[in-house]
């Protein structure tokens, strides 16, 4: 089979790989139809590294996908061949302790897809992954929204990590992805009014039309002070969503005592960041991690296919298999108002 792997710093390269084989009884093979082009993937195709996790030449990346199972073991029975899934790229052990409490997302034996040292990525022709990670879709569910599940789990995890009330005045900053995939779920389950902030306005246009009441961009005004002009009180739940310290500084700011902060955002090369404490401390500022998503792919699937809001908008480019890099470099330039790139793959 045909794999795209990641050569050296900002270079990649069809290569023939071979074909995965159904080992246990729990594989499924998965012929791959689409993949979403994520900042961690471009974060590994500019500096070949995220924190500790440093890439070994060649490599696939890519871990938003979606497929057709083509083979499954003798113990699998969520799915067929046929069928159209999407993919969860955690792999859980389902024994230790973190799994046996409900956690699978920081499982102590955890292998997610595209992560140096853990697993080959899914930009590949076909893969094969446990049946647990297997996602079979409705007729009416495309590759594209399929794919787009990841990171949309991301994004209704960390609304339900946020307790978000109804009425709720919500602040998300960075309106990538993941910015929107929180904005979504966040919109639907009940914020009054959602504030973001973004250096790209034609992102800040795309989340104004999805549910934003005000977008603002940082190198353009003083957004902290905008939004305490609207909200005097302040926010009660901020989204940080870019991974930048100022970012998080600004947080701090927008929300009211008692508010809560969290972080979504993966700094590229960062190993620390830091608060005002005198801020925090008087705020009674609650700062939670999300780590990836928790149970939330099913969950994202039905609110797609309830109609709750249109993950479509959030496509802005799409581009065949033999042309990744081509995809990559847009993602990193930022360039075209690109919010997510996907890679189709020959029928």
């Amino acid at each position: 089979m045909k794999a795209m792997k990641l050569t050296g710093i900002r270079q990649m390269k069809l290569m023939e790989v071979p074909t995965p084989e159904i080992v246990n009884g729990n594989d499924v093979l998965i012929r791959i139809k689409t993949v979403g082009v994520c900042g961690s993937d471009v974060h590994y195709y500019e500096t070949g590294q995220i924190g500790s996790q440093l890439v070994e030449y060649p490599f696939a990346v890519g871990h938003e996908g979606s497929g057709v199972v083509e083979a499954v073991g003798k113990e699998v029975t969520r799915v067929k061949p046929g069928d159209h899934i999407a993919i969860e790229p955690a792999m859980s052990c389902g024994a230790c302790d973190q799994c046996r409490a409900g956690r699978p997302h920081t499982c102590r034996k955890l292998r997610f897809l595209g992560c140096p040292k853990q697993a080959e990525g899914c930009l590949s022709e076909y893969i094969v992954m446990p049946e647990a990670c297997c996602f079979k879709v409705s007729d009416k569910t495309t590759f594209h929204e399929a794919a787009i599940s990841e990171p949309l789990a991301i994004g209704v995890y960390a609304v339900k990590q946020s307790l978000l009330m109804q009425g709720a005045k919500v602040g998300i900053l960075g309106t990538g992805c993941i910015g929107l995939s929180v904005l979504l779920p966040a919109k639907a389950q009940g914020a009054e009014k959602i504030y973001v902030t973004d250096k790209i306005d034609r992102r800040l246009d795309l989340a104004l039309k999805v549910g934003a009441v005000w977008g603002g961009n940082p190198d353009k005004e003083d957004v902290v002070a905008t939004v305490a002009e609207l909200e005097p009180g302040g926010l009660d739940v901020v989204f940080e969503c870019c991974g930048e310290q100022d970012a998080l500084d600004q947080a701090i700011e927008m929300l009211k005592p008692g508010g809560k902060l969290l972080l979504i955002g993966i700094p590229p090369t960062a190993k620390r960041v830091s608060f005002l404490i005198d801020k925090l401390r008087h705020k009674e500022i609650c700062i939670q991690n999300v780590r990836r998503q928790n149970h939330c792919v099913q969950a994202s699937l039905d609110m797609m296919d309830r109609g709750d809001f249109d993950v479509n908008v959030m496509v802005t480019h799409r581009f065949p298999f033999d042309q990744a890099q081509a995809a990559f470099d847009l993602a990193a330039s930022y360039e075209d108002g690109v919010l997510k790139a996907m890679i189709d793959f020959p029928e």
